[in-house]
């Protein structure tokens, strides 16, 4: 594996970029008065300054007798509330979900008051975690209409730091294995739901149809998640987790429910009739398996052929209408993401607020042809059009290390379960950032959660990995 990756240019390059990122803070004016002088340019920075917060909340804890009148308590079990919260989010209405991502940081707060010797479980995606959620909130305060970025921006930060509780309460390979396990669970009970609709004849909202073009489809499912192209995105980063428990679970039993779990996602993908969805299924699945085992590119060729000729008619020609100017769908966003570009010449440097109320009282202005959006349907003009300069580069700079975190991780641990787990997740990161190309990824909040639960996973193993080479 290491030999793979030392060997291919596309890594080479993505991990060049990935350091040069990752370097910057180290560089930055805002990092150097955290840091004291003898470690100014080591990545210690964050460490320092969380450690002096974490020493004044233990004085608060002990002048108010938190520490005591607080033991024994479940508010204490911060791994518990935070899979509950990631658990129930595709399921439970957005303030909801809120409301539990609260508990879990509440809990993580107090468990810090009252230990003085727990350090932070950090990593180099940290700083891109809270470089992307203070964009947030600086685009929200400078919107071209506050009011409506308002809600968005609280949301999208507080869900984006939700990353470091994840991080954080997962120290241990059992914390992970739980809450994949529950990851899973969760994404097969939706798919189920999903299924459902299409079996029970569920009538679809008109809009996510082309009459025209696809008559033949007559149910599009969403499930839980409002949109099928929104549950597509959802489901690309919990399939991979499903298919690395056929090869981790330790029982026969763990692996036909993962399989299970696995087969039940995939058919639900293929019922939300999303062609970003389906195409970035197929990344993810080929960067899975090359990763896992170089072995499987020919059995993955033969197989794409002949899943090809398999493939029924209907599926067929929705794949082909992809790049297809004369189908509606596509027409309609390359005449937004053209419009999108426009608005960058004018709002490069910093964006013009979070939200689909600001991007609509600034879209009509650049818009083609009419065309009306809540949108750009795409994650990184989005990003950058909302965000400015920085919010696309803290955005990606949180991909690029995420990719060179798990890198790392498959070249220096010797466990199978973490190998599989790095590639499961590199191919959720994958099949994820593909769809972006195509929608607003993070248009549903719930979908915006599970990404950065995701970048927490990997932060985690990544942390998971290390202390294995030490040991």
């Amino acid at each position: 594996m290491k030999k793979i990756l030392e060997g291919s240019a596309i890594w080479r390059a993505l991990t060049a970029a990935a350091r040069w990122i990752d370097g910057q803070w180290s560089k930055s004016l805002l990092s150097k008065p955290f840091t004291p002088p003898e470690r100014r340019g080591s990545s210690g920075a964050l460490s320092s300054m969380a450690h002096k917060v974490h020493l004044a909340m233990c004085r608060v804890f002990d002048l108010t007798r938190l520490t005591s009148a607080l033991e024994g308590s479940v508010t204490l079990r911060s791994f518990f509330w935070m899979a509950l919260a990631v658990t129930l989010a595709p399921i439970l209405p957005t303030m909801a979900v809120l409301a539990l991502t609260a508990l879990g940081f509440g809990s993580l707060i107090l468990t810090y008051g009252r230990d003085r010797d727990r350090r932070f479980s950090g990593s180099p995606l940290v700083k891109w975690i809270l470089l992307f959620a203070g964009v947030e909130l600086a685009s929200t305060a400078l919107s071209v209409t506050l009011t409506g970025s308002l809600r968005n921006g609280l949301l999208t930060a507080a869900f984006t730091l939700f990353a470091l509780v994840v991080t954080d309460t997962c120290r241990k390979e059992r914390d992970l294995d739980r809450l994949i396990a529950l990851i899973v669970a969760a994404g097969a009970l939706v798919a189920l739901i999903g299924i459902s609709q299409a079996a029970l004849g569920v009538a679809s909202e008109s809009d996510w149809i082309d009459e025209d073009d696809f008559s033949n489809i007559t149910i599009r499912v969403w499930s839980t998640l409002e949109n099928p192209n929104v549950l597509a995105e959802y489901l690309l980063l919990v399939i991979p987790l499903a298919v690395a428990g056929v090869f981790t679970s330790s029982s026969a039993s763990g692996k036909i429910y993962s399989a299970v779990a696995a087969g039940t996602m995939v058919l639900c993908m293929l019922l939300t009739w999303s062609r970003g969805g389906w195409l970035g299924l197929a990344i993810a699945a080929a960067v899975f398996l090359v990763l896992l085992d170089r072995r499987f590119i020919p059995v993955g060729i033969v197989g794409l052929v002949v899943l090809l000729l398999i493939l029924p008619e209907s599926i067929m020609a929705r794949l082909a209408s992809v790049g297809d100017l004369s189908d509606s769908s596509t027409s309609y966003r390359v005449y937004i993401w053209m419009a999108a570009v426009n608005m960058l010449k004018d709002f490069w440097l910093c964006g013009f607020g979070t939200g689909t109320a600001a991007f609509r009282s600034v879209y009509p202005a650049y818009s083609f042809n009419a065309v009306s959006a809540p949108h750009s349907h795409n994650l990184y003009l989005q990003v950058f059009c909302e965000n400015g300069l920085l919010g696309i580069v803290a955005l990606l700079g949180a991909m690029c290390s995420g990719v060179l975190a798990l890198g790392r991780t498959l070249t220096v641990t010797g466990s199978k379960k973490t190998r599989v787990r790095a590639c499961a997740l590199m191919a959720s990161l994958a099949g994820f950032a593909a769809q972006s190309l195509t929608d607003y990824s993070f248009y549903n909040y719930r979908v915006t959660l599970m990404f950065w639960v995701t970048v927490g996973l990997i932060a985690a193993l990544y942390n998971t990995a290390l202390r294995e080479g030490r040991e």
